[in-house]
Formats: C-alpha cells, sequence, structure tokens
C-alpha cells in the first residue's frame, strides 16, 4: 500500500510502499479514504512522543482518518465490515498512522461511526482539531456577547474554535494575514480580525477594544509573546495556549485564569462534537490534497502559513 512515512525522526516525509497491515484480534481493518492533517503529526515525526510510547520506522504519519470497515479480528464487536468510521485513530506502537491507504486499530481507540450527512474528507477534517477547540470554547465558561481574541485563528483548530465560538453566542476577534485568510476566518464566524504583519498585534487589539476582552485563545505565540498578548485581557479574563506558553505566576500576578490546554479526547467528546456539527448544518471548509502532495503540505504547515484544514483524500 502507498503511505506517507519518516524513517527516523526529523527526517523529510516521503511517499512510500508499505505492507498492507494484517488484523489482530481486538483490532479492525480500515480501508481509508481521507485523512486529516495537524500539526502534531509532524511534530511527533520529530521526535514529540519519542521515550513516552513505542516507535516503529518507517513511521507512518497521522492521526485522523476516515474509511470504511474492511475486515474485524477475532473478538472485535464494535463495528461490522461495511461501516463507515472515522476518529482519532494513533494508538501504539506510534507509526501505524493515517497517511495511508490502509489502517489496522484497536477498536477502543477514539473512533465512531461516520454521520450520514458527513464526507469522508469533512469527517477526517476534524477529530484531534474538532475535540481540541470545543474543549477550549467549553473550558473558557465566556458568556453569550463576551469577546474572545483567537490567535493563529486560520488553521484547523483556530477555524473550529471560531465556528464553536460563534455558535455559542460570542463576538470572535480573530488573528489574519492577507484577503484570503481574512475572508475564511469571517465565512466561520469571526466578527473582526487583525493582521499580525501589520504591527504590535497587543497595541492593535488595545487600541480596538480599550476596554479589554474576556478571553484569550492563542494557538502560536511562545511564552514572550503570549505573556504580552495576555495584557490585552480585561481583569480577570481568561487565556489559554496550546502550545504551553503560559507561566502560572505570571497571569496569577495579572489575575487572569486559565494557562497551559491539553486536549482530553474520547469516543464521548468525539460523538458530541459530531452531532453538534451536524445539527448545526455547519459545512467544514477543507482543503483537499492527495497523497502524493501531503510532503509538501506539511512542509507549509512547519512553516505556521498553512490556511484552513488540510485533508489528504486518499
Amino acid at each position: 500500500m502507498k503511505a506517507i512515512a519518516v524513517n527516523a525522526f526529523k527526517d523529510a516525509p516521503e511517499l512510500i510502499e508499505s505492507v498492507k497491515p494484517e488484523v489482530k484480534p481486538g483490532h479492525i481493518l480500515i480501508k481509508l479514504k481521507a485523512a486529516g492533517l495537524n500539526p502534531m503529526d509532524w511534530r511527533i515525526a520529530d521526535g514529540m512522543l519519542d521515550g513516552k510510547m513505542p516507535h516503529i520506522f518507517p513511521l507512518i504519519l497521522g492521526a485522523d482518518g476516515a474509511g470504511v470497515v474492511e475486515e474485524t479480528g477475532e473478538g472485535a464487536g464494535r463495528f461490522k465490515v461495511g461501516d463507515k468510521v472515522f476518529g482519532q485513530l494513533m494508538h501504539a506502537p506510534v507509526g501505524e498512522g493515517t497517511y495511508a491507504e490502509y489502517i489496522a486499530v484497536p477498536e477502543s481507540v477514539i473512533i465512531t461511526k461516520m454521520p450520514p450527512k458527513l464526507s469522508f474528507e469533512q469527517a477526517a477534517a476534524f477529530p484531534v482539531a474538532g475535540m481540541t477547540a470545543f474543549q477550549l470554547i467549553r473550558d473558557l465558561g465566556l458568556k453569550r456577547g463576551e469577546t474572545l481574541l483567537i490567535v493563529g485563528a486560520t488553521g484547523g483548530v483556530g477555524t473550529f474554535a471560531t465556528i464553536f465560538a460563534e455558535l455559542n453566542g460570542l463576538k470572535v476577534l480573530a488573528t489574519a494575514r492577507g484577503e484570503a485568510a481574512e475572508d475564511s476566518i469571517k465565512k466561520a464566524g469571526a466578527s473582526a480580525t487583525f493582521d499580525y504583519s501589520a504591527g504590535d498585534l497587543a497595541q492593535q487589539v488595545k487600541e480596538a477594544y480599550p476596554e479589554g476582552v474576556d478571553g484569550l485563545i492563542d494557538l502560536v505565540s511562545n511564552p514572550e509573546a503570549f505573556d504580552q498578548m495576555t495584557t490585552v485581557l480585561k481583569p480577570g479574563g481568561i487565556a489559554f495556549t496550546s502550545i504551553w506558553s503560559a507561566s502560572a505566576e505570571k497571569l496569577k500576578a495579572k489575575n487572569i485564569r486559565g494557562g497551559n490546554f491539553e486536549v482530553k479526547g474520547s469516543i464521548a467528546l468525539l460523538e458530541g462534537v459530531s452531532e453538534m456539527i451536524e445539527a448545526a448544518n455547519i459545512e467544514i471548509p477543507v482543503q483537499k490534497i492527495s497523497l502524493s502532495e501531503a510532503p509538501e503540505a506539511i512542509a507549509k504547515s512547519k512553516t505556521g502559513k498553512a490556511l484552513g484544514k488540510t485533508v489528504i483524500v486518499i
């Protein structure tokens, strides 16, 4: 089968021929139709989980995927052959990922049946990013009408956070550079945008909202930049960083709640996000690429300039 893999940590991902996985007891074999591209994928390929989980090489990238159950192993009973499924399919050993034509996974991973209204591409787009964004908005606890600034808004998590925040009645302020990025994030629900390349971002926000904003989700800033961004918050406001840039002492000194955020995915959470997307009739904006185009898309993701959510069509 064809797959995107690395032969060692920090190697450049490449298209390879690999062996179709065999089905073990308690596992299911999925013929993948689409895979979602997440920054987490290349960070894992660069060694983010080295020493924390077992790895195999060549290491096939990818956690998010959607496809059709082709075979079930002994003792596996959650799904049957022909079921359309999707989810966050990462499991031990790391390296049996979704950037491939097939994947065999324990049926206990974060996977469920696809909603009838979603395409494979849309279903593959939101497990990691959607669950992360959903938990961020939920944990902020902001009330309808309050203001939320999202820094790094035009990526996958930022786009979903904008969608969910707008659904919850929040006024979303988003960072966006260029007309295409601005148009995309406004379609997702942002009411105002700030171009981070046009000068001091925190100062831009302060000038537009001198009374301060109620909440902050920062998906890209380093510790120094995150500390600066928290100055736009009202006293008692709340801020989360998804890349662990927060200092508990500095937030406490500013009377700001929140801190470093880590998603806690589950089957129940995935199903909840799925039901909300279907009920709200949300059209998930995705950029579709082929498996052979994945290495280039990964390189672009590493620059932090990728727009929206990229999905590999398999």
